[in-house]
């Protein structure tokens, strides 16, 4: 699958902690979740161990919204 992920999509992704690694196995190998408006989403639960915010996660989870 051909995974073309825009500039702006990158750069709020990277606000909110995730790179484009993760986006790419999450649209690849994430769980699917309910989406609107004809779009597509998956989910994957990554370990994280760290500080997030002034807010310790064990775990993040990343959820992916798309178009095919």
């Amino acid at each position: 699958m051909d995974i073309r992920i825009d500039a702006h999509t990158l750069k709020r992704a990277e606000e909110r902690g995730a790179d484009e690694t993760e986006i790419r196995d999450v649209i690849l190998t994430g769980e699917p979740i309910p989406a609107k408006k004809g779009r597509l989403a998956r989910a994957k639960v990554y370990p994280f161990g760290r500080v997030r915010n002034g807010k310790s996660y064990e775990q993040k989870r990343i959820e992916v919204f798309f178009v095919k």
